[in-house]
């Protein structure tokens, strides 16, 4: 095992998960594979990243990370109205469902249901979890320079 911290420029390997502040796990690697990232790969948002340097392999971390940290706050703006004509006919549309859209440079933008009523339907394109405050847990398990293979 090395001393190597988290720096741009490593490979990390390493076990994480996303919680909610009430324990409800996002997303978790600790019950399976670990995780390989480089820094800097965007594979982790660039904020969670900020978290992760200086660690070294052996390290358990847990961080609570506010919304302007994690996924930002909740933007009213991001909250559209549609009519229901404009989505097609077979749609369920309910509040939670995902619907996705192509933006102006044909990249989707998918966006949740969060209310329907008579022909208006309001479609949610913040990230689903903009406003939250999430716990980021990590263990490191290897740091090694970025490019070296095993």
């Amino acid at each position: 095992m090395n001393d190597l911290p988290i720096d741009k420029g490593t490979k990390v390997t390493l076990h994480f998960a996303l919680k909610f502040t009430d324990g409800q796990i996002v997303d978790s690697t600790f019950e399976k594979a670990p995780a390989t990232l480089e820094i800097g790969d965007d594979n982790l948002p660039e904020n969670f990243e900020a978290y992760l340097l200086g660690l070294k392999a052996g390290d358990r971390e847990t961080f609570e990370v506010p919304p302007e940290k994690a996924f930002g706050q909740h933007n009213p703006s991001n909250v559209q109205s549609f009519k229901r004509h404009e989505f097609s006919a077979d749609m369920v549309l309910e509040p939670g469902v995902v619907v996705s859209f192509a933006d102006a440079r044909q990249q989707e933008l998918p966006g949740v249901v969060s209310r329907v009523e008579g022909d208006e339907v309001d479609v949610d394109f913040n990230h689903p979890l903009s406003g939250r405050t999430l716990i980021f847990e990590v263990e490191i398990i290897d740091v090694e320079p970025a490019g070296t293979t095993h």
